[in-house]
C-alpha cells in the first residue's frame, strides 16, 4: 500500500534538510516522496537537489502560495494514502509511516491523526507544547479546535471526491478543509495516540497576533461556509484551553 507524502517550501535553506531526512528515514518501504518548492531564491533548491536520487519527483516553480503548492502536490501523487510533512517540520521517529500505514491497512476507514510537540527553534530537543487531537471531535471545530493538521492522512481518493485546499484563505484553507472532510462529509477517522509530528515554534499560523486574527477569521468562515453555528466568542474561548498545553509539555 503505497503512501505519498508531501512537502512544499518557500526559502526553506534553515529547515528543510530535517524534513527531508525524516522522511528518508522512514522504516517503512513503499514511500513515494513529493516536494513542490515555490521557486526559493535562496539555496532550498540545491538542497533538495542534493536529494534528487531518493526523491519521487519535486518540481521548483511560481505558485499562488502555500496552499496552491499543495493543490499542486496533491495532484501529482498517486499513492493510496497521502499525508502532508511541512518544510519546517520533521517526523518525530522513524517509525510514524508503518504505525500509519498499519491502521489502514487493519481498518476500515479513511484517515488517521495523531498528536504533535512544538519545539523550540533554538533547542529542537526542547517541547515547549504539546498540540493532542486526543478527545477530538468535529463539534468541536465551532470551537476553534480541529486535529493537527500536520499528522492528518487520509486516502487520495477522498480529494478527488471532496476536494482541493480552498485558497482564498490565506491561513485556515487547512481548517476549512478538515472540515469538509470530517464534518460535512463525515468521512471515518481514528486518532492514533502518539506524537507523530515535531514543529518548530512560530509557524504561520502561530506567529503572532495579526496571524492569530487572520487564522481566527478564517475559521468563522470556515465554519460559516459549511454550515456550522459559531462566532468569535466561541472561538476565541479556546485559548482558555490551549494554556493547558504549555503546562508540562511532553513528548509522551
Amino acid at each position: 500500500m503505497k503512501v505519498s507524502l508531501i512537502t512544499v517550501s518557500f526559502n526553506s535553506a534553515n529547515t528543510i534538510r530535517d524534513a527531508i531526512e525524516s522522511v528518508l528515514s522512514q522504516d517503512y518501504q513503499d514511500i513515494e516522496y513529493i516536494i513542490v518548492d515555490g521557486k526559493s531564491t535562496d539555496s532550498t533548491a540545491s538542497i533538495i537537489e542534493s536529494y534528487s536520487s531518493r526523491i519521487s519527483k519535486w518540481i521548483s516553480e511560481p505558485d499562488q502560495g502555500i496552499y496552491d503548492a499543495m493543490n499542486k502536490a496533491i495532484q501529482l501523487a498517486t499513492g493510496e494514502v497521502v499525508g502532508i510533512l511541512n518544510s519546517d517540520d520533521f517526523y518525530h521517529d522513524s517509525t510514524i509511516i508503518s504505525t500509519v500505514m498499519e491502521v489502514f491497512k487493519t481498518q476500515q476507514i479513511d484517515a488517521v491523526f495523531g498528536d504533535l510537540v512544538f519545539v523550540d527553534v533554538n533547542n529542537l530537543s526542547k517541547v515547549v507544547r504539546k498540540y493532542s487531537s486526543k478527545g477530538w471531535t468535529p463539534r468541536k471545530f465551532a470551537y476553534g479546535f480541529m486535529p493537527a493538521h500536520p499528522t492528518f492522512f487520509v486516502k487520495r481518493s477522498l480529494y478527488k471526491e471532496v476536494g482541493l485546499f480552498k485558497t482564498h484563505y490565506p491561513i485556515g484553507s487547512d481548517y476549512e478543509l478538515l472540515i469538509r472532510f470530517l464534518y460535512k462529509h463525515k468521512i471515518k477517522y481514528r486518532y492514533i495516540n502518539k506524537v507523530m509530528v515535531t514543529m518548530r515554534k512560530g509557524g504561520a499560523s502561530t506567529n503572532g497576533l495579526k496571524s492569530n486574527f487572520i487564522l481566527n477569521r478564517d475559521i468563522l468562515n470556515a465554519c460559516r461556509e459549511n454550515g456550522i453555528r459559531t462566532n468569535y466568542l466561541k472561538i476565541y474561548s479556546k485559548y482558555f484551553f490551549k494554556v493547558f498545553e504549555l503546562i508540562n509539555p511532553s513528548a509522551n
